[in-house]
């Protein structure tokens, strides 16, 4: 897994800004894994990439600070502190309240970290609850919308360290959003394997060419399946690079 990763970052990081480990993958195998993870973190901070640790956590109290420590932080202990996997940034889930994102807030922030907050996801299921109309009017996932512009302090370019997660399998929605969250990072999940486009996101990059990141995972990873004698390396540098030009033609 290692070497795959470390083959993959080298392959295509320079067309890249960010690595986003998948931490589920690695979580599956235990502590190797969890040392195999660290492993990949360190190699794509080495190839100047941000890293930002994809597990979706969403916890209260002591547990999401917990989750804080160990993806973006330390734990103190009696012996000293104890470095966590030190990410960039992470995603959450919202569903637990506001509570919870402030707390993981409170571990982000001392390390200059992000957390990408779950908003409109890219999955067919997002409909069965996300898309849920309130009691107040509008879609659910409008409220986490209006919760995350709230949270987000702006920093550099005027954006927010508090980014949004926005399926770009319905672009229908990216311009609400915009309007919802106008300095908000989107993490844009959903291009090329799930069906979407980066031509259709052009909201997302309205108020800075940074306030949008297209997120591919498969579609680079496997360009070159389907193409006999295809490099692989080659291949998945040709597909981060024409997902980067599709993106900046937009921005």
């Amino acid at each position: 897994m290692v070497a795959h990763c470390r083959a993959l970052i080298d392959a295509a990081g320079p067309a890249c800004c960010a690595a986003k480990p998948q931490l589920a993958c690695f979580e599956r195998l235990g502590a190797p894994g969890w040392a195999a993870l660290a492993e990949v973190v360190e190699h794509a901070r080495a190839a100047g990439l941000i890293v930002l640790a994809d597990g979706k956590r969403g916890d209260i109290a002591v547990s999401a600070a917990a989750y804080g420590q160990a993806l973006v932080g330390s734990t103190p202990t009696p012996f000293g502190p104890v470095a966590g996997l030190g990410a960039d940034a992470f995603t959450a889930s919202p569903y637990l309240g506001v509570d919870t994102l402030e707390t993981l807030l409170e571990a982000a922030r001392p390390a200059r970290a992000g957390v990408f907050v779950l908003v409109r996801t890219s999955n067919p299921g997002a409909a069965d609850l996300e898309d849920t109309e309130t009691a107040a009017g509008g879609a659910l996932w409008e409220k986490v919308a209006t919760i995350v512009d709230s949270l987000g302090a702006a920093g550099e370019a005027n954006l927010t360290d508090v980014g949004a997660v926005v399926g770009a399998t319905a672009p229908q929605h990216v311009a609400r959003m915009r309007d919802l969250m106008p300095r908000t990072v989107f993490l844009l999940p959903g291009i090329g394997a799930q069906g979407g486009r980066v031509e259709d996101l052009a909201p997302a990059f309205a108020p800075h060419r940074a306030a949008g990141l297209v997120t591919a995972s498969r579609s680079i990873a496997a360009a070159h399946e389907g193409t006999p004698g295809a490099d692989p390396g080659a291949a998945a540098r040709g597909e981060a690079e024409r997902l980067r030009a599709a993106a900046w033609a937009l921005a």
